[in-house]
C-alpha cells in the first residue's frame, strides 16, 4: 500500500537512556563537520589549525582528538578536484580551444586552490561520520 510505512520492533529508533544524551543522525553529524564545527553540539571549533582537530570540544567537552581520518581526506579531496578540473579543462577545451599557455597558467592553479580550499571541510565531514559511527581511525577497534 503506497504511503505506507510498516515498523517492525527492532526497527524503531532507541529512547536514549535516562544518562545517556541523544546523539545527532548520521546527516546532521556530517553537516556540522562539514562546516567544522563539533559532530555533537555543533557549537565548538572541529579543529585548531588548518588540519589538526582539537581534543575535546570547548563547548561540550566531547573528545574529538583520538580520531584519526588519516588518507581518507586527501583522497576525497583528489576524487573531487580531479572530477571537477578534467570536466572543466575538457569543456573549455571543446568550446573555446585556448592556447596551451592558458592552459598550464589556468588549471595547475584552480587544482592547488580547489584543494586547499576543500581538504578541512571533507576531512571536516569525514571526523563527523567516524565520530557517529565511533570509530577512531586506528587498527584497534
Amino acid at each position: 500500500m503506497p504511503g505506507v510505512e510498516i515498523v517492525t520492533p527492532d526497527q524503531r529508533p532507541r529512547a536514549p537512556e535516562s544518562g545517556e544524551p541523544a546523539k545527532p543522525s548520521y546527516a546532521l553529524a556530517m553537516t556540522r563537520g562539514l562546516r567544522r564545527r563539533c559532530p555533537n553540539c555543533g557549537r565548538g571549533r572541529l579543529f585548531r589549525a588548518y588540519l589538526k582537530p582539537i581534543d575535546a570540544c570547548e563547548s561540550c567537552r566531547e573528545p574529538l582528538g583520538h580520531i584519526r581520518a588519516d588518507d581518507a581526506p586527501p583522497y576525497f579531496t583528489i576524487f573531487i578536484v580531479g572530477h571537477v578540473v578534467v570536466g572543466l579543462v575538457l569543456s573549455t577545451e571543446i568550446a573555446f580551444h585556448p592556447p596551451m599557455w592558458v592552459h598550464m597558467a589556468t588549471w595547475p592553479a584552480l587544482t592547488v586552490i580547489l584543494t586547499l580550499i576543500l581538504l578541512p571541510v571533507v576531512k571536516g565531514t569525514l571526523v563527523g561520520l567516524m565520530w557517529r559511527l565511533k570509530l577512531r581511525g586506528d587498527e584497534f577497534q
